[in-house]
Formats: structure tokens, C-alpha cells, sequence
């Protein structure tokens, strides 16, 4: 008989329907079963494309006997962290602070009062590497909750307030300047590897807001040791297993240090960050790497992530089926030489072998590979490879395909549509631009209310029932300004403003002008979460104060500015101490420093030189500078009013910190004017 989760929306939470176990979703009746029960409560956090949650599913909440025991003495409460992220950031940060590690499965024990008392991510069915097994934790709690529950109570208590006393005050600081920048810059070169690209050892994640940061500094100063970093971590990424050399797109991360063997969900947060950051390195040197990697990401987005709804899916699994009815992470998209040769015939596969180093030892699992670019002397025929990749990508297409989380995260699919907008826009492909459009359209029309207030999610066209959370309405909006500076159009710079006028109300402490991750109205949890650094996302908190700024600077806005100056504080206090962990507000300080410019482009629609002055706009690599483009009548973007042609040409106006230009109607020096 199916559990409480058949009727929920999140993938992740309906692979649980059919188990054993009788889960609830996180809600307050879940709470008050446990008070009139007496018993604890078992917080399971994951999410849908996670292989240990898959693992730890099977083994044990497929279970009879244990789903047994959990129904016997615990309420069960199963979440998806990324509907979620608010219970997933409070219990993680307990995890996290009790034993120095975090990660999924989460699996946390709390009482009557969703207080913690014990923590861990995955156990075993049976004891092993020195862990409990999963029956031993679970029989452990249950004796400490009878036998010790005054003392249980006592010490989640404890818990609760050492978190409570974790609270942030970083808005106080001031704006970051000069000397905090070059200082993040020195912290990032000391842990920059420099034989392999990226920073720190394994496993080794894709930074990509550290990279825009480096790209805008690199703009800014001039600096060469910061392209070469990015140039370099965006080469070795792009050559390596972590990119899908058939396909195109990036997997989660690498478990090693040379990039070889990726962790192989693909998650849509990576892909849009990563489309937009290789698009910016072409922007800054013209690379054809980067070039081809951006279009190739935007198009892995576009053809294997959208949904009938015009959105953007959350995930691709690691996991799919080997062809023997058993999953096996990676199945998908590794090859043996024997498996070439299948395909490809001996002389080619031979070939093939070579061009993306397979061998027969393999780089994974049972003498397999995962594909990568090794760099070599061998010349290869270019139309050869192309015809070989075609070949090699139809046979791939056979397989079991890895299995799709559909559900719709407002956040990530505001970056998907900033990185499309812009790749669209650079590479003359209005149909990535328009790809855009419809997904920031969905997230209108399904996510948006009529106070604009967001759905974090959606699935099959409607709106999930959690609350968005602050990275939702900060990116969101940053898909929607890189839209309004792409299209022109006026009404994604409205939508971006009234999600931003929420930032600042509902985010925003007004005394100190930090930000929390959810709304002030929002559900109670044992504390307000509140994270200024990076993950595998912006922080909500820095993508909010480029929002903010980029918004400001499009419309002169002093609130909006202000809070980003506020809000950056924080940047003040981490750059130089943790500059990989706070890339995004690196890069957003920049832009700050640099104005940000702000091009207003007046001229007759479908004119060449408008056509001209804009593309030249968008090209720039000035940080974070802003677009606007109309006609000299248009009332749609406030940095068109009162700028006239010049002679009856269009002409290009640049401003930065109240101070403008003579306006230009030559694209050469506009490109001069908006080259750092």
C-alpha cells in the first residue's frame, strides 16, 4: 500500500511512495503524530539524482524488517532538499557543526519539537569501515530516547541555541574595495592547482562563480594570472570526463583531481552556470574551445532538459540501467574498446580509442572508460571525428537513457535563462534566446503569483506548495535583467523589480542589511536559515546583491543599490579569507567597482548599426555592465529616456557612477569604451 508521499509533486518523494516504510512529508501534522505517539522522529533528506540516497533506499526503506522497526518506533519524515532547501540548510548546518561533515542522505533524529539530537548521512545494513549499521543506530536512538529522554531533550536544546548563536552579522562591513579584491585573488592563487586547473584536490567541483569572478578581474585590472587561471580550469574541465565529449554538458563533479572520472548526474544548475561562464571566456579571448563547449551546453540544456511546459528539468540520474537490468552508476556513458569497434568498425574504433583515450585497462569501473580529449601530438581529421562522435552518439542513444527529475526549481532555471539569453545573443542563435523566453514565460505564468510571490518549484505545469526561498528570487531576477538587456523588452526588467522589491522587504534585515534565506513570513524552523557562501549555486545572498545592482544600474533605483552595497559586507569579510566559497560575490564586488557601466543603444529596430551598437554592448567585457536597447520614442527601459540620435543615427550612450560619454555611432569605439 502506497505511504503519505503517492500525492506529492517532487520525484524524488514519489520514488518513495511504494516503500515499506510509512513516510510523511515534512509537515506539522507529521509532528504532532510523533507527540501523540511518544515517539522521535526520523528526518531522511536527499534528493532524486543522488546515488548514495538510491543506495541507502534500497538497502534499507525497501526493507521489510526495518521498515518494520521505523514504523514501530519513529514517525518518518522523508524530504526532497532541493523543494526544501530551508529544512535541508538548518539540519545540514547541525550535521555539519556536530561532526565536521555534511552530505547525502542526510539522516537526522530530532524530537516532538523538530530540535536535533543525532546526526549522520549514509548507514549500512550491516556494520562496516567502522560505521553502525543502520538497524544499530536506529535501536541505539530508540533505547537513549526511552531509557535517557529528559537528557535527549537537554541536549537538543543545546543544539538548538549553539546554532542560534551562529547568526551572521556581515552588512556592517562596508563595500569591498581594491585591496580585498587582490586579496581573494592571492587566497585563490595559493590553492589554484596549477598542473590540472581548478582548486584544492579531490573531489573536485567545476568552480564557476570563482571563474567569473577571475574573468571580471581580469577585465577590470588587466590582471593575466587571473585568465590564465580561469583560461586554464575551463580547458582542462572541457578535455576531461566531467564533460560529456558526445553529448555535451558538464556531470556534478570529478572524483579525482585530473577531472577523469566525473560523479555523472548532470544537474541543471552546473550546466547554466557552466554554458554562461565558457561563453564569457569566449567574450574575453575569442577561444574556440570555449566557444564550442558554451553551444554545445546550451544545447544539452535545451534537447535533453526542457519539459513539454518550455521549463527546464532539474536532473539527469547518475544511475541507469546496464543493459541487464541492473543500474550502474556511469552505464550510460562509458565505452570498452571492444564496445568502439562494435560501433565503429576496427579502423575507426581503433581510432576512436585514441582520440578520446580509451584503453583497455580502462579509467572506470571493469575495464571501462570515460571519454575525454587527452592532449596528444596526433593530428586528427576534423570531419573524421565529427562523422566518428555522430556515430558513437547515435549507438549511446540505444541504451537504457539515465533517468529525469522533471520537477521545475524557480532558482535554476532563472541561471538556465540568463545562460541561454546571452549564448543566444553572442552566437547569433535566436532560437537558444527563445528557449529563454518560454522558460522565463513558465516561471511568470506558474510560479510568479499576483503579489510576486515564487513557487520554488513546479511539475507538469503547477506550482509546487513550498514557498520560494531567497536564491529563487535572486536568480530568477538575473535571468530576467540578462533577458531585458538581450531582448530589449521592458517587461523583464518590471518582472526582475518586483521580485527584487521582495529581496529587500521580505530578505532583508533592516537593520543590518544582511539577508536570510527565507522569507520573513515564511514556516518557522528551529532557526532562520542565513548562508552568505557559495555551494554548488550563488549563495542567495550574493546573487541577490548582483541583482540589486545590476537592477539599480538599469533604472537608477537608490534602494536597490543600497541594499547591494549593504548586502556586500559580507564579500568584505570572506573574500580574502575564503575567496573560493564566495566567488559569485567576488565577482558581483567587481562590477561594483567597475559602476557597473551602463550602455543605453537608441536606433531604429532591425537597423544594422542598432543591430551593431547592441551586439557590441552585450560584448563587452566591462563587469557586470548593463544593456539597454530601443528606439528614441521607446518608454520601455528608463536608460533610453531622453537620448536622441545622433545626426539621425543610432548611437550608443555609456555612463558609469552619474558621469556619460559622449554618445558613439561607431561600434569600434563603443568596444573601446566597454573594454575594462
Amino acid at each position: 500500500m502506497p505511504n503519505r508521499l503517492a500525492h506529492e509533486t517532487s520525484p524524488y518523494l514519489l520514488q518513495h511512495a511504494d516503500n515499506p516504510v510509512d513516510w510523511w512529508p515534512w509537515s506539522a501534522e507529521a509532528f504532532e503524530e510523533a507527540r501523540k505517539r511518544g515517539v522521535p522522529v526520523l528526518l531522511s533528506v536527499g534528493y532524486s539524482s543522488c546515488h548514495w540516497c538510491h543506495v541507502m533506499a534500497h538497502e534499507s526503506f525497501e526493507d521489510e524488517a526495518t521498515a518494520a522497526y521505523l514504523n514501530e518506533h519513529f514517525v518518518n519524515v522523508k524530504v526532497d532538499r532541493e523543494e526544501r532547501p530551508d529544512v535541508d540548510a538548518v539540519y545540514m548546518e547541525a550535521v555539519q557543526a556536530a561532526t565536521g561533515q555534511g552530505g547525502w542522505p542526510m539522516t537526522v533524529f530530532l524530537t516532538q519539537d523538530a530540535e536535533p539530537f543525532y546526526f549522520g548521512t549514509y548507514f549500512p545494513p550491516a556494520p562496516r569501515h567502522g560505521m553502525p549499521s543502520f538497524r544499530q543506530v536506529l535501536e541505539g536512538v530508540r533505547g537513549a530516547w526511552t531509557d535517557r529522554r529528559g537528557e535527549v531533550v537537554e541536549v537538543a536544546g543545546k543544539i538548538v541555541r549553539d546554532l542560534a548563536e551562529r547568526e551572521m552579522s556581515f552588512g556592517s562591513g562596508g563595500v569591498p574595495g581594491e585591496e580585498d579584491l587582490a586579496g581573494a585573488l592571492l587566497g585563490l592563487t595559493r590553492e589554484y592547482d596549477a598542473s590540472r586547473g581548478g582548486f584544492g584536490g579531490a573531489p573536485k567541483f567545476p568552480p564557476s562563480m570563482v571563474i567569473e569572478f577571475l574573468l571580471r578581474h581580469h577585465a577590470r585590472t588587466g590582471s593575466e594570472g587571473a585568465l590564465q587561471m580561469a583560461q586554464d580550469t575551463c580547458e582542462r574541465m572541457a578535455r576531461g570526463g566531467i564533460y560529456d565529449q558526445l553529448g555535451g554538458g558538464f556531470a556534478r563533479y570529478s572524483v579525482d583531481r585530473e577531472w577523469v572520472v566525473p560523479h555523472f548526474e548532470k544537474m541543471l544548475y552546473d550546466n547554466a552556470l557552466l554554458c554562461r561562464v565558457y561563453a564569457h571566456l569566449w567574450r574575453s579571448t575569442g577561444s574556440e574551445l570555449a566557444r564550442r563547449v558554451a553551444l554545445e551546453t546550451a544545447d544539452f540544456m535545451v534537447s535533453e532538459l526542457r519539459t513539454n511546459e518550455g521549463g527546464f528539468a532539474s536532473a539527469l540520474d547518475a544511475d541507469s540501467d546496464d543493459g541487464t537490468g541492473k543500474h550502474v552508476e556511469g552505464a550510460y556513458y562509458v565505452w570498452t574498446p571492444r564496445q568502439l569497434r562494435e560501433v565503429l568498425g576496427a579502423e575507426d574504433g581503433e581510432l576512436a580509442a585514441r582520440y578520446f583515450g580509451v584503453t583497455e585497462e580502462g579509467t572506470f569501473e571493469e575495464g571501462s572508460s570515460v571519454l575525454q580529449l587527452p592532449q596528444q601530438d596526433e593530428l586528427f581529421d576534423a570531419q573524421k571525428v565529427a562523422g566518428i562522435r555522430r556515430r558513437l552518439l547515435a549507438a549511446r542513444a540505444e541504451r537504457p537513457a539515465p533517468g529525469r527529475d522533471d520537477k521545475i526549481v524557480a532558482a535554476w532555471n532563472g541561471l538556465a535563462v540568463a545562460a541561454l539569453a546571452e549564448t543566444g545573443a553572442y552566437f547569433d542563435r535566436p532560437d537558444l534566446v527563445e528557449a529563454a523566453i518560454a522558460a522565463a514565460d513558465l516561471l511568470v505564468r506558474v510560479h510568479m503569483d499576483d503579489r510576486a510571490r515564487l513557487s520554488r518549484t513546479s511539475k507538469d505545469g503547477q506550482a509546487g506548495a513550498n514557498a520560494g526561498v531567497l536564491e529563487d528570487y535572486a536568480d530568477v531576477a538575473e535571468g530576467f535583467l540578462a533577458l531585458a538587456s538581450v531582448t530589449g523588452e521592458g517587461v523583464w526588467l518590471e518582472f526582475a523589480g518586483f521580485l527584487l522589491d521582495q529581496v529587500i522587504v521580505q530578505f532583508t534585515d533592516p537593520e543590518s542589511g544582511a539577508l536570510y534565506d527565507t522569507a520573513a513570513d515564511a514556516e518557522r524552523l528551529i532557526r532562520r536559515p542565513q548562508d552568505p557562501t557559495d555551494n554548488a549555486t550563488p549563495s542567495g545572498w550574493s546573487a541577490a546583491a548582483g541583482a540589486l545592482l545590476s537592477y539599480a544600474a538599469q533604472t537608477g533605483a537608490e534602494p536597490h543599490r543600497a541594499a547591494a552595497e549593504r548586502a556586500l559586507g559580507v564579500v568584505k569579510a570572506l573574500g580574502p579569507r575564503a575567496p573560493r566559497f564566495i566567488g559569485w560575490g567576488l565577482a558581483v564586488a567587481e562590477a561594483l567597482l567597475d559602476g557597473p557601466r551602463e550602455v543605453a543603444v537608441v536606433g531604429p529596430e532591425g537597423h544594422p548599426l542598432t543591430k551593431a551598437l547592441h551586439r557590441t554592448a552585450l560584448l563587452a567585457t566591462a563587469p557586470g555592465a548593463v544593456v539597454a536597447v530601443g528606439t528614441p520614442e521607446s518608454d520601455e527601459l528608463p536608460l533610453l529616456a531622453d537620448r536622441p540620435l545622433v545626426q539621425g543615427e543610432p548611437a550608443a550612450y555609456v555612463c558609469r557612477n552619474f558621469t556619460c560619454d559622449a554618445p558613439t555611432t561607431d561600434p569600434d569605439r563603443l568596444r573601446t569604451a566597454l573594454s575594462g
